[in-house]
């Protein structure tokens, strides 16, 4: 009787261990490992390259940041520009500008001076060429995306920074029909030492000038809407129309007898291109 005992209690213990074993199996089988850290960043890059898949596919502008080059006409003159974005959120962009444009006066124009292979043209009373280099910050807002790839982005633009205009005395070179002596002078110097057989006979050149260059400092302002028509999202290929405000703090003369000023009003359209990362 105690050996009947004996094996039933053997069985009893083998029976409740294969129990306990297949319960502690069955835990083990619902277990869910938790992903690693590693395994946490691979899947948000995932998710991220995802999201921008589908923006991409929907016209959506998405960048880290963006160089873009551009040509400018104004109505007071021309330049080139060049921008630096950052992107910051879906509508908004963070904008470095800069600037090195040529004013002119709407008194100014061309007429010839010379004759046969001397030929030459000379804009009459002019006294200065005015460039100016401009630094500005600003910020570039989404107002409509493309809505798909063949759409046009339109964005408003405002910026505002510091000028430096640079006068440069122009340059005439003067010759004497009698005597044929000739003399490089500024049309306000030929007005006051013009002697008898004195003639204008061109522009002195681009390269003189440069020893008396003055430099005044400046603020300017900027206002433009900007039509992005670039087929892929990781060009820029727009046209930017807009109005720009620049004030010196001293006069800028341009043209000899008129008014010189500080403070300069204009509109303007620019081409742009560039790239996007």
């Amino acid at each position: 009787m105690s050996i009947l005992n004996a094996r039933f209690r053997h069985l009893w213990l083998t029976v409740v261990a294969t129990i306990l074993s297949l319960q502690l199996y069955a835990q083990d089988s619902t277990y869910t490992p938790q992903p690693t850290t590693r395994q946490t960043r691979q899947q948000a890059k995932r998710n991220r390259m995802n999201n921008a898949l589908r923006m991409e596919e929907e016209g959506d502008l998405i960048f880290n940041r963006q160089n873009v080059f551009g040509i400018r006409l104004a109505t007071d003159g021309y330049g080139l520009s060049f921008e630096k974005g950052y992107f910051r959120t879906p509508t908004r962009t963070f904008l470095w500008d800069f600037e090195l444009n040529e004013k002119h006066s709407q008194k100014e124009h061309h007429v010839s001076a010379g004759d046969g292979f001397d030929f030459s043209s000379v804009v009459p009373y002019k006294l200065n060429n005015l460039y100016e280099f401009k630094v500005s910050v600003g910020q570039q807002i989404l107002i409509g995306g493309k809505g798909n790839k063949n759409g046009v982005a339109v964005s408003a633009i405002y910026a505002g920074g510091l000028s430096l205009g640079m006068l440069k005395p122009y340059y005439i070179t003067v010759q004497n029909a009698v005597s044929y002596a000739s003399n490089q002078m500024t049309y306000a110097q030929f007005a006051k030492d013009t002697i008898l057989g004195d003639e204008v006979a061109g522009a002195a050149g681009f390269l003189v000038g440069w020893d008396n260059l003055t430099v005044k400092p400046g603020v300017n302002g900027r206002q433009a809407m900007r039509f992005d028509y670039g087929r892929l999202n990781q060009t820029v290929a727009a046209i930017e129309v807009g109005l720009t405000e620049e004030f010196y703090f001293g006069k800028m003369p341009i043209m000899y007898l008129v008014p010189a000023k500080q403070f300069f009003f204009n509109a303007y359209v620019s081409i742009l291109f560039g790239g996007r990362k």
